[in-house]
C-alpha cells in the first residue's frame, strides 16, 4: 500500500538590498592629497557627495585635482600642506573650519617610503619617515581632536600598512613608523569616550609613488619585483569610503586590503 503526502507550499519573499549610502555629507580633510591613495580618495569621496580640504607640498596638482572634482559636480578646495610642520597643520584643520564650518573627517595620508637596510646608515632618511610618517599624523591629531570635539565629534582616518603588522629586511624603520600610527590609533580609539572614532586603514602593495623615494638600489629594484602585484589606489579609497559612510555608532577600527595575489 502506497501512503501519498501533500505538503503546503511555501513563498519567500525575496529580499532586495540596496546599495550602502554614502551617508550624510561630511567636511573631509585630506593629508597627501597629491597623487596615490589621498588622490584616489579625493575622487570617491566626492563623488560621495563630501565637501573636501585637500593638502600636500605639491599645489599645483591639488589645484588641478580640485578644479577637476569642481567640474564634476563635487565640492573640494586645497591648500599647501606640510606635515612635518605643526604650525602648517593646525593652519590646515583650522581652514577647513573657517570655509565649511567644521570638520568631521581628517584622513591622515601623508607617507614615505625610503627603503634601505640599516647598516646603511640613512640616517636622514630614517628622520625623515618618523618625521612625515608619525610626527605627521601626531600634528593631524593635535590639530584636528579641539576641533572635532568642539563640534560634537569627529573621525580620524589613519593610513599604514601591512607593515604595521610585519617588518622585512630593508624595511625596519618604515615598519617601525607604520607599528607606531598602529598603537597611536589604538590609543586615541582607547581614549574615546564615543564622540571620536579611529580607522585604521592598511594596504598592502598599492599602486603609488612611495617607491620613488627608495634611494638604496638594491631596495628599489627588490620593491620593482615585490610591487608585481598591486592594487589600484582606488581600492583603498572605496575601504576609506566605506567606514566614512558608517554611522556615528559604528566605529571601524582596522581594515587591512592586500591584492587576492599576493602572499604579503
Amino acid at each position: 500500500m502506497t501512503e501519498s503526502t501533500t505538503y503546503e507550499s511555501t513563498t519567500y519573499e525575496s529580499t532586495t538590498y540596496e546599495p550602502a549610502s554614502p551617508g550624510p555629507a561630511k567636511v573631509v580633510a585630506i593629508t597627501g592629497a597629491s597623487s596615490g591613495i589621498g588622490e584616489a580618495t579625493a575622487r570617491r569621496l566626492a563623488a560621495d557627495g563630501h565637501r573636501l580640504l585637500l593638502g600636500a607640498r605639491r599645489t599645483d596638482r591639488l589645484e588641478g585635482l580640485a578644479k577637476e572634482l569642481d567640474a564634476g559636480g563635487g565640492t573640494a578646495q586645497f591648500q599647501h600642506l606640510d606635515v612635518t610642520d605643526a604650525a602648517d597643520v593646525r593652519a590646515f584643520v583650522h581652514a577647513a573650519e573657517e570655509r565649511f564650518g567644521r570638520l568631521d573627517v581628517l584622513v591622515n595620508n601623508a607617507g614615505v617610503m625610503p627603503l634601505s637596510p640599516l647598516d646603511e646608515l640613512r640616517t636622514d632618511e630614517w628622520d625623515r619617515m618618523i618625521d612625515v610618517n608619525v610626527r605627521g599624523v601626531l600634528h593631524g591629531i593635535a590639530a584636528a581632536l579641539p576641533v572635532m570635539r568642539k563640534h560634537g565629534g569627529g573621525h580620524f582616518v589613519n593610513i599604514a600598512s601591512v607593515g604595521a603588522y610585519e617588518v622585512s629586511p630593508t624595511a625596519a624603520v618604515y615598519c617601525a613608523t607604520k607599528f607606531a600610527v598602529r598603537a597611536i590609533s589604538e590609543g586615541l580609539r582607547q581614549e574615546s569616550t564615543g564622540d571620536i572614532r579611529v580607522t585604521l586603514v592598511s594596504p598592502g602593495v598599492t599602486e603609488s609613488e612611495l617607491a620613488d623615494h627608495i634611494t638604496d638600489p638594491a631596495a628599489r629594484a627588490a620593491m620593482r619585483t615585490y610591487r608585481a602585484v598591486a592594487l589600484p589606489a582606488s581600492a583603498i579609497a572605496d575601504a576609506i569610503a566605506y567606514a566614512v559612510a558608517q554611522p556615528p555608532q559604528v566605529d571601524v577600527n582596522e581594515i587591512v586590503v592586500r591584492p587576492a595575489a599576493s602572499a604579503q
